[in-house]
């Protein structure tokens, strides 16, 4: 049974994942969008209908951890003039000839270097690119370019870091293009036959099967091949490895990401959304980096007894715990600690903040805080400073280092070097690691003013 597919040109350019930024060790604090982090170029190709689209989709879906962008050969189709449409029966579209392969070369290109680019939508049923609409395409950790000759260039198989070719019996591939071609590109059956006799069977003879000579792997019956694919994905996966941050400090903590939290993501950094929308999702993901800090606390084993008078070994929370809150944007996290942890002491710290020093101007904690498990939050890691004032001001209370667990949304490298560094027993936990911090020492691209933004008073 065929599985439902998404459209070519309606695939989903980003996925879920752990989202870094592409940020290197190399950067200054000026960074740009634009990252000397390399995607990873992943070619597709293989006969018409092979399967390819599955494949692509599959990988997606199972890169789970990574922005994943799908680029589309098809939409590099040149558009047929005037005398070529009135032969259009006779036109090859199988050909090297058919594409705008100058194009497609500096799209990749684009892509590779972290750049957006707009790519052309190709209307099958006109034989024409649409002339008022394109798709964006943002640079991103995974790019897939897919497509029957995608390796017949070899500027394009340059740019790759691996290259696929998905095989496919003849007539299972003959069977697959009738039904795309009858019902999504409204061509009859005669036409197709014609047309694969006459052009589609020999150009894959003469150009698609011997650039197979180019594949890294081949996967033979398409995507009911999860074997394959499982394995292709695994070794995307190493070869993507971890952000460079988590590798040089063990005790930074990004959380794992899913769709929702790139779409959490994306609706609470968008200026233009409401303030009860950004609070509802705000408390959504601050929320799960609470569970995941709430995973680091130590635990004890406690068997109970089921309803149905079995014996369950599970494991008893953490009873000495408390949270900290760095006024005033802090606070905005304490609802979704409340809401983990019943009946939970929660202190407060105010720090006043002037460019690079700061100043402690306001504390209240438990008494036997040192004797806890310390939560520190503040929904944004900025250049670390007020963070490390309030790590001090923990320490010299008597909370050991090694009982901090330090929350937040999102994270600037510069801020995580400052703490991580001065704290390597402190864990920190995040969601997003940002590009960097502007000329003003502003997240980039950030949450803007995170406390007036959640208590309402921003200027807007």
């Amino acid at each position: 049974m065929e599985t439902k597919r998404i459209p070519m040109d309606m695939v989903i350019d980003c996925v879920s994942g752990a989202h870094f930024s592409g940020w290197q060790p190399s950067t200054t604090s000026s960074s740009s969008p634009t990252s000397s982090h390399q995607p990873f170029i992943i070619g597709v190709a293989g006969g018409t209908a092979s399967g390819k689209t599955t494949v692509c989709d599959i990988i997606i879906q199972q890169l789970q951890d990574h922005r994943v962008v799908l680029v589309c050969q098809d939409s590099f189709y040149r558009g047929l003039t005037n005398d070529e449409l009135k032969r259009v029966h006779e036109y090859n579209f199988d050909h090297p000839n058919a594409f705008d392969t100058e194009q497609l070369v500096e799209t990749l290109g684009q892509l590779k270097s972290g750049q957006s680019v707009q790519i052309p939508i190709y209307d099958f049923k006109l034989h024409q690119r649409s002339t008022d609409r394109s798709r964006q395409v943002n640079g991103s950790d995974v790019i897939i370019m897919e497509g029957i000759l995608v390796f017949h260039e070899q500027r394009v198989r340059n740019m790759m870091n691996m290259k696929i070719f998905v095989d496919a019996d003849p007539d299972v591939r003959l069977a697959r293009r009738i039904k795309r071609d009858t019902v999504e590109r409204g061509r009859d059956i005669q036409s197709v036959l014609e047309q694969y006799a006459k052009f589609v069977k020999p150009a894959y003879e003469d150009f698609i099967l011997p650039s197979k000579k180019y594949a890294d792997i081949i996967i033979p019956r398409g995507g009911e091949n999860r074997v394959a694919i499982d394995l292709i994905v695994q070794h995307i996966r190493t070869k993507l490895g971890q952000h460079n941050l988590c590798k040089i400090y063990p005790n930074l903590n990004v959380i794992q990401s899913t769709f929702q939290t790139r779409g959490m993501h994306t609706l609470i950094r968008d200026r233009d959304i409401s303030k009860h929308d950004f609070i509802f999702y705000s408390d959504r993901l601050i929320r799960l980096v609470v569970e995941h800090g709430l995973g680091y606390l130590p635990f004890t084993e406690k068997p109970v007894i089921t309803p149905t008078g079995s014996i369950y070994t599970g494991v008893d929370f953490c009873k000495k715990l408390c949270g900290v809150s760095i006024i005033r944007s802090g606070e905005s996290m304490e609802n979704a600690f409340r809401a983990c942890c019943k009946g939970i002491k929660i202190g407060k710290i105010l720090i006043h903040r002037d460019g690079d020093e700061t100043q402690l101007i306001y504390e209240k904690l438990p008494k036997d805080i040192s004797e806890r498990h310390v939560l520190l939050m503040d929904p944004v890691l900025g250049t670390g400073n007020t963070a490390s004032e309030a790590v001090e001001l923990l320490i010299k209370k008597g909370v050991p280092e090694s009982q901090i667990i330090f929350l937040n949304l999102i994270s600037a490298p510069e801020g995580i070097q400052c703490v991580c560094k001065r704290f390597p027993h402190m864990k920190i936990v995040t969601s997003e690691i940002e590009e960097g911090l502007n000329d003003q020492l502003q997240v980039i691209p950030g949450l803007g003013q995170f406390g007036d933004r959640y208590f309402g008073t921003d200027d807007s």
